[in-house]
């Protein structure tokens, strides 16, 4: 369950909303995790519009974009960082209009540590997380007649 903070100059991206669920959605597939309700509304992406002259490189230049993103611990091997970052990289350069804008996008992935994941005023560990997606499962399994 991904939080993902997008930060750049205001105005880079037309659509901020839409980017910020294009980015959720493609953290929540390379995180291979179900599509129930635990994950979609657990799985964000805020979009921080800075002002001009916020950011600058040693040269001074501003025309960069970083994004961050804050996974439960071993959530992501190394195949599904090369993925994530590849496929985040993309979706930040399309939702500028701007293609050259994949040398400026820089990704940073971090891991919450055992504990430190917190919904609804618990902090949870991966076993908790296991057991409520479990749980979910089993409970929409129910109600379609089907098997978890």
């Amino acid at each position: 369950m991904p939080m993902i903070d997008v930060y750049a100059t205001a105005g880079t991206f037309p659509n901020p909303h839409a980017l910020a669920r294009d980015l959720a959605a493609a953290v929540m597939k390379w995180e291979k995790v179900p599509p129930i309700p635990l994950f979609q509304k657990n799985t964000a992406a805020f979009v921080h519009d800075l002002p001009a002259g916020a950011i600058a490189n040693v040269d001074g230049d501003s025309n960069y974009v970083r994004v961050q993103v804050l996974t439960p611990v071993g959530v992501l091997n190394r195949e599904k960082q090369l993925g994530v970052v590849q496929e985040l990289t993309d979706i930040v350069a399309t939702a500028a209009h701007d293609p050259s804008l994949a040398q400026r996008t820089w990704v940073l992935i971090y891991e919450s540590p055992e504990g430190g994941w917190g919904i609804n005023g618990h902090a949870n560990t991966g076993a908790d997380i296991a057991q409520a997606a479990r749980a979910q499962l089993v409970a929409m399994a129910g109600k379609s007649g089907g098997s978890a």
